[in-house]
């Protein structure tokens, strides 16, 4: 795109005086830096944060904002962070105003209500000022830092910040709109301290002060960008590169088949056990216009699952991200051409004081499931839904032996599950991209943080979606306690789980247990409420597989003998699921394709 499609396309917004002049080498460099930096700012915060979910797991995601608060660049991390890490910076310029902002503040902010997505998410931002080229001797601010990570306290009723069966938001925990943590340099000792007090994790202030550090240390090297190119520059380079990224966005749309595309999908049930939580979407496609409305989707006051306005939109955009070419920026011009209506008081966006710790994961996540089954006809090889279907995490918390002292093991081990084929792939890996840069920690990492053995971590055979080409498999997981604990969670994908596409079949269930192997096992059907199990007792989870592509009876039959060979599918399921019939036996590897009998086989379910 040149500077001369620049301009038209400033000039057809009526906006040809904010056309920028600089070119588009200098942009894409500018981006990089800008790109380059957030990934500085994610690093950091890994390498200095002390507990698994930040320092491990990777659960963050930095950005950089304008002085507006539109979104200029950000890090590869959790895709639903790339808007709900936009929006409560946008609530502290409207609610605070620019002129609060200065030099050497950083702020916090957590409460899903102004912007986030649920109260462990806490976003510490931090403006960058520069000299104003048209006021010599003052300075301005001219971007934001900003770093998100979920933490694992909130206060609130119970540790591990998901209170599941809260009746309102400030059951789940403390709610901080906005606080300014950092005033002009100094540090503000009274705030860390009530941040501090009202939070479980004695290490929490030191994962906060993890991000406020990768925030000050953004400052610093966006001042050196800002000095290297100039303010002027930097700020042209924004433009264009927002501009770029919403005629790259009109461009794709402008491909897609028009028309009006509707679909429904549900989570199993609420925590309280309120079942058929039900998400409706109708996507319109028209030229280079899309519309993606919510209206239709649940409106029950009694239901416990609700995904804030801004948690919803993470997820939308995530979704669609990943049905458009990677190459196009996500900034605030890719995220701005999407018409989103999402009704209030529909669990996609409750009214303020819902409870949503539980929803941001579900229905939140699952949105990305009702885009991908609306448009499997109409994008039928970029269709694979963004979503999982976990639940919360499972939390445990006792007295540790060794130190005496009560933890909260969040379970952040490595499981696979839930990650759907794609047309002319077979899903592979652990987990599906709505993860983004997830880790999971390792079993030793986690059993010398803990007082826990972790038995089992396998593939599950037969439980990845059939189709022509294969859902992931889940997992099978087992892990036992070496104290007296308390296990709390919540679980769904059971009645709905991975959905196939295109014909496709859908991934194996969820499945979990406490005290498994047991003769008091308690089979979780919806919420575990702090039951109790004992040492030398084990919590088994078997994680649903991924949805398949395309129907299974036009799978490449050695395909699904190589299946069968690696154990993700068994000689039952491939004559069960994929009509492919097998002579000789798998103990002695003589398997082999009875060509003709499949052929048969195939052709009968066919007719």
């Amino acid at each position: 795109m040149t500077n001369v499609d620049l301009v038209a396309l400033a000039a057809s917004r009526g906006r040809i005086s904010d056309a920028p002049s600089v070119d588009q080498v200098t942009a894409e460099v500018v981006r990089g830096a800008m790109e380059t930096i957030c990934f500085e700012m994610a690093t950091y915060v890994s390498r200095t944060a002390t507990t698994p979910i930040l320092n491990q797991s990777n659960e963050r995601n930095a950005t950089i904002l304008d002085a507006q608060g539109r979104l200029a660049a950000l890090s590869v991390g959790i895709p639903q962070f790339m808007l709900t890490s936009t929006l409560p910076v946008r609530f502290a310029l409207d609610y605070l105003g620019a002129d609060e902002f200065c030099e050497g503040d950083v702020f916090v902010a957590n409460d899903p209500y102004h912007g986030g997505g649920h109260l462990p998410d806490y976003n510490v931002f931090a403006p960058v000022f520069a000299d104003d080229p048209n006021a010599p001797g003052t300075r301005r601010m001219v971007l934001i830092a900003s770093i998100q990570c979920h933490h694992g306290d909130t206060g609130g009723g119970v540790p591990g910040g998901y209170n599941v069966t809260a009746n309102d938001i400030w059951g789940e925990g403390v709610r901080w709109p906005v606080l300014k943590v950092i005033d002009r340099g100094v540090e503000r000792r009274d705030v860390l301290l009530a941040l501090q007090i009202n939070n479980r994790i004695p290490s929490y202030i030191g994962d906060l002060r993890a991000q406020i550090g990768a925030a000050q240390l953004a400052v610093r090297r966006l001042g050196e960008v800002l000095d290297t190119y100039g303010t002027g520059t930097v700020e042209e380079s924004v433009d264009f590169m927002i501009d770029y990224a919403a005629h790259r966005f009109r461009e794709e749309v402008n491909a897609w088949p028009d028309g009006v595309y509707e679909a429904d999908a549900y989570v199993d049930h609420d925590p309280l056990g309120n079942p058929d939580i039900h998400l409706h979407v109708k996507i319109t496609v028209a030229g280079d216009e899309l519309s993606i409305d919510y209206t239709g989707s649940d409106t029950r006051t009694e239901i416990q699952a609700w995904s804030t306005y801004g948690n919803t939109r993470g997820y939308t955009v995530g979704q669609i991200a990943s049905m458009m070419d990677p190459e196009i920026p996500k900034n605030e011009g890719f995220f701005d051409q999407i018409r989103l209506v999402v009704p209030s008081g529909c669990v996609l966006n409750p009214v303020p004081g819902k409870p949503v710790s539980a929803g941001t994961h579900h229905p939140g996540a699952d949105v990305g499931e009702v885009i991908a089954v609306a448009l499997q006809h109409v994008l039928p090889d970029k269709a694979v839904p963004q979503t999982y279907k976990t639940g919360i995490p499972t939390i445990i918390v006792g007295i540790d032996p060794v130190t005496g002292q009560s933890f909260t093991d969040h379970s952040a081990e490595v499981y696979a599950g839930w990650c759907n084929a794609a047309k002319g792939m077979d899903a592979w890996g652990a987990q599906n991209a709505s993860f983004g840069n997830l880790w999971k920690a390792t079993a030793e990492i986690n059993e010398s943080l803990y007082p826990h053995i972790q038995w089992s971590r396998d593939y599950r055979t037969d439980s990845g979606g059939p189709g022509q080409w294969r859902g992931l498999c889940g997992s099978h997981y087992e892990k036992e306690v070496r104290v007296d604990a308390k296990v709390y969670t919540y679980v769904v994908g059971m009645k709905y789980p991975m959905p196939g596409i295109c014909g496709g079949k859908p991934g194996a269930p969820n499945r979990m247990v406490i005290r498994y192997g047991s003769d008091d096992e308690f089979v979780v059907r919806h919420t575990a409420d702090w039951e109790p199990i004992s040492a030398g007792e084990r919590i088994m989870y078997d994680y649903g597989g991924g949805g398949g592509w395309g129907d299974p009876l036009d799978r490449d039959p050695q395909a699904v003998l190589d299946d069968v060979l690696d154990e993700y599918v068994s000689v039952i399921g491939a004559e069960r699921d994929y009509g492919v019939v097998f002579t000789g036996r798998l103990d002695d590897l003589t398997l082999a394709i009875d060509q003709v009998a499949t052929d048969a086989l195939r052709a009968a379910r066919r007719g």
